[in-house]
C-alpha cells in the first residue's frame, strides 16, 4: 500500500524525499523508480521529510517505529506530521500519537478501507482520526490520494471504525464462502447460485469482489487471510472490552486463523472458501497463477 501511495503522490508532483522498508531491496527499487532516496534507518526518514506516512502490519511494528533509539522519533521531530495508515489497535495509534506529541510532532491515524489498486489510482477510502487542525493542514494532500475522506474524531476512533468495517467485511466473506460451498455440496451450479445471490437479499459487496475467486480458486492476494484473522481479532478485543457479544465475528476469526494455521495465510481472504467447498478442506490447492 505504501509504495503505491508514494507512486500516486509522485505522479501528482509531490517530492518523495525518502522511502524506507525493512527489506532494503524493496526500498532501493522504489527509490530508484521515484527518484528518491532509500533511507537505511527510520531516523533518516524523519530527518528528510515534513510529512511521514507509515504503513506497518501490527501493534508490535507500530510500537517499534515510534519508540527506541532507532525509531522515527530518535531525531528532532518538532513540526513534523506523521500519518499512520496501519490497521492496528486503537491503543497503538494513541500510543504513537502521544509519543509524537511529546516530541513536538503531530499525528493522524488514516485508516484505509481500500485495496492496493485503489492506492495506486488515488481512490482510497480514508477514515481520519486526530486533531481537526492537523486534519485541515493535510486535507489537500489526503484528498489527492483518496476519493472519499472522512474525519471521524480523535486519533483512536479511526482504528475503531476500521476494525468494525473489517469485522463486517470478514463476516460477509465467511458467510459467502459457506453459502457457495454448501451449494456445491448440494449439487448446485455455483455460478448460477452467485447470480441468484446478486439479485436477492444475499447480495453483498464481497459477492462482487470475491465470489468468482472462490468458485475458480483464484486467490491472488489483495487482502490476506492472515490479515483478516488479525483484524477480526482487533474487533473482537474491542467487543470484549465493551462487554458486547459478537459470536459471528468470533467464528469468523477462528476460520481465518484456521486457514492461517494450515499455512494458507497469504492467500487472499477469498481463500476461506478452501475450508467450505467440498473436497478442498485447505489441502492440495490448485491455485491458478
Amino acid at each position: 500500500m505504501g509504495a503505491n501511495m508514494a507512486r500516486r503522490l509522485a505522479d501528482l508532483g509531490y517530492t518523495i524525499s525518502s522511502v524506507y522498508d525493512r527489506h532494503a531491496a524493496s526500498a532501493q527499487a522504489l527509490a530508484l523508480e521515484l527518484g528518491s532516496t532509500a533511507a537505511a534507518t527510520l531516523p533518516e526518514v524523519t530527518a528528510a521529510s515534513d510529512v511521514i506516512f507509515t504503513v506497518v502490519t501490527d501493534d508490535a511494528a507500530m510500537h517499534g517505529i515510534f519508540t527506541g533509539d532507532e525509531s522515527l522519533l530518535a531525531v528532532p521531530a518538532a513540526g513534523k506530521i506523521f500519518i499512520n495508515c496501519a490497521t492496528v489497535s486503537p491503543g497503538s495509534h494513541e500510543e504513537a500519537a502521544a509519543a509524537a506529541k511529546e516530541a513536538g510532532a503531530e499525528t493522524l491515524a488514516a485508516s484505509m478501507a481500500s485495496s492496493i489498486t485503489q492506492a495506486r489510482q488515488g481512490t482510497l477510502y480514508l477514515m481520519i482520526g486526530g486533531e481537526a487542525e492537523t486534519f485541515e493542514k493535510t486535507k489537500e494532500l489526503l484528498g489527492d490520494i483518496s476519493s472519499s475522506l472522512r474525519h471521524v474524531g480523535p486519533v483512536g476512533h479511526a482504528a475503531k471504525v476500521k476494525a468494525l468495517v473489517n469485522m463486517v467485511m470478514n463476516i460477509n466473506t465467511a458467510g459467502l464462502a459457506e453459502g457457495l460451498g454448501l451449494g456445491v455440496a448440494l449439487g448446485l451450479d455455483p455460478v448460477a447460485l452467485k447470480e441468484v445471490f446478486s439479485q436477492t437479499g444475499a447480495n453483498s459487496r464481497v459477492l462482487e469482489t470475491d465470489g468468482d475467486d472462490m468458485i475458480t480458486r483464484e486467490h491472488d492476494c489483495f487482502f490476506s487471510a492472515s490479515h483478516a484473522a488479525k483484524d477480526s481479532g482487533i474487533a473482537n478485543a474491542l467487543a470484549r472490552s465493551a462487554g458486547v457479544d459478537v459470536p459471528l465475528s468470533i467464528a469468523t476469526e477462528n476460520q481465518y486463523q484456521r486457514l492461517t494455521d494450515l499455512g494458507l495465510g497469504e492467500l487472499d481472504k477469498s481463500g476461506i472458501a478452501e475450508l467450505t467447498f467440498p473436497d478442498r478442506g485447505g489441502a492440495n490447492l490448485n491455485i491458478k497463477s
